[in-house]
Parts: structure tokens; C-alpha cells; sequence
């Protein structure tokens, strides 16, 4: 079972929210995961400098939050090979869907994108789909 962290997830959703208002509002750049990671893999693009700077405070501020004492509980109870075939299926999903969910759920939905609203709706039915399957078809 899945701990419940209201308050975590109410203050990560906020932090989230916060830096794409802020890479929006100053750079004028949707913050999809998927596209500012396409930019800093080579070849570069020309604004990768951003990108960077962006890909790296995701992973130093979690960093910070653990050297000040916080804990961040991880666990993942499926075999490395489900997680390397997941990752394949999502990235297939990515370019198909032409975003991923930070891109079409956080920022496309609140720009009013119709694109983005379908989007997030099948990616919300095919992860409700997935979870059932795994946990009452085959019993994972």
C-alpha cells in the first residue's frame, strides 16, 4: 500500500506549479520534462545553458532536502527488468502523446490546451488501466 502524504503532496504540487509559473513567466518555455531533457542530450540545443540549470535544480533541491534532515521513503517492489520495460513503454508514450505528463498535465491544462486536456485523460485511463491489470488481473 501507498503511504498517504497529503500534506508532501500538497506542498510538492505547489513547488511544481511554482517553477513552471516561474520558467513561464520569465523565459517563456513550458516546463515538459520530456522536452527541456531533449535539449541537454546531444546534439545540444542552442539554449541548453536553461535546460540545464532547470535538470539540475530537480535533482540538487531533493538533495538539499535530504543533508537537512529530511527524509525522502522510496521503495520500488517490482524487478529491475519491469522498471527498464516500463521506462521503455513511457518514453514510446512520450513520443507519441508528443509530451509527457508534466508538459500536457501541468502545463498544458492550465493553458486551456485542448491537445493537452485529451492528453493528460489518456494518460489518467491508461495508468488507472495499468493498476488494475497488474493488481487484480494478475495479481502483482
Amino acid at each position: 500500500m501507498t503511504e498517504f502524504t497529503p500534506w508532501m503532496s500538497l506542498a510538492g504540487g505547489v513547488l511544481i506549479g511554482l517553477a513552471a509559473t516561474i520558467l513561464m513567466a520569465f523565459n517563456g518555455r513550458i516546463a515538459g520534462m520530456t522536452g527541456i531533457m531533449s535539449g541537454v542530450i546531444p546534439p545540444l540545443s542552442a539554449d541548453w545553458a536553461w535546460r540545464a540549470a532547470f535538470l539540475a535544480g530537480a535533482v540538487i533541491a531533493p538533495m538539499i532536502y535530504v543533508a537537512l534532515g529530511g527524509v525522502v521513503p522510496f521503495s520500488a517492489p517490482i524487478s529491475t527488468m519491469a522498471m527498464i520495460v516500463g521506462g521503455l513503454i513511457v518514453g514510446v508514450g512520450v513520443s507519441y502523446g508528443s509530451g509527457c505528463t508534466s508538459g500536457h498535465g501541468v502545463c498544458g491544462i492550465a493553458r486551456f490546451s485542448p491537445r493537452s486536456i485529451v492528453a493528460t485523460i489518456v494518460f489518467m485511463l491508461a495508468a488507472f488501466a495499468t493498476v488494475f491489470v497488474i493488481r487484480h488481473v494478475i495479481g502483482g
